[in-house]
């Protein structure tokens, strides 16, 4: 076999890549915005050149769209798409945890019990108060989440696969941020949601624990259907 070229630092191509996976996953770019080459570029900073490559590597992903010769969007899913996205994704976590239960490291259990931990303390200052603002409670709600998806990182970490982490981050890009949006109008229509999202975390992690696999596999199971029906309802006409 011929010798193959030295792999360097990320290029700019890949850097421009994350960027604008990011924006998409955390809603800084819309579902359905229209988006340029050179509109991107601009923001980054860069020329349309890695923007381009970028958008190739998006388009792959399903994270954004060409909707005619020069019309390209950011990806919007209909209804019977993000079911399915919604059952994938429930069937991979849930695997995720039944592998941790066997592979997870101490460090990775510290991991997420500092998480938790964290997620707990900012939980029972929602809970303590009263009348909150909006901009208190999607504050308050924003850092339970950031927590809790700290949680889901270290746990998917610690199942060990290769390609089932790769497959988890492809099915997570798909509606984080409608996740995020619906997460708060629960907590705003019931303060308690907080509270039983903590909770169903709690006891998964404790099944991780205890390394009984099979467990953690039902309860991330049933987590994960329990906090896809909102966002599913919510585009129910």
């Amino acid at each position: 076999m011929s010798s193959l070229p030295q792999l360097s630092s990320p290029t700019l191509a890949d850097q421009a890549y994350i960027a604008l996976r990011d924006a998409i996953v955390d809603g800084r770019l819309a579902r359905g915005e229209k988006i340029t080459e050179r509109g991107l570029g601009e923001l980054l900073n860069i020329s349309p050149t890695p923007v381009r490559e970028a958008m190739r590597r998006l388009e792959q992903d399903r994270l954004v769209e060409h909707r005619g010769p020069r019309s390209v969007h950011i990806a919007h899913f209909d209804d019977a798409e993000i079911a399915d996205i919604s059952t994938i994704e429930s069937t991979l976590r849930s695997l995720a945890a039944r592998f941790a239960a066997a592979r997870a490291s101490e460090t990775q259990l510290q991991r997420m019990a500092s998480a938790l931990e964290a997620a707990d303390a900012i939980r029972g200052e929602l809970l303590a108060q009263h009348g909150l603002s909006d901009r208190e409670v999607q504050a308050g709600v924003d850092k339970v989440w950031a927590r809790l998806r700290e949680f889901h990182e270290v746990l998917d970490e610690a199942c060990g696969s290769p390609m089932l982490l790769h497959m988890l981050r492809m099915v997570d890009a798909f509606d984080s941020g409608e996740r995020r949006r619906v997460l708060r109008t629960e907590v705003r229509a019931d303060p308690g949601a907080t509270d039983a999202r903590y909770r169903h975390h709690r006891a998964i992690y404790e099944a991780v624990v205890a390394g009984d696999g099979p467990k953690a596999e039902q309860l991330m199971l049933a987590h994960s259907h329990a906090a896809a029906l909102p966002r599913l309802r919510s585009r129910r006409p």
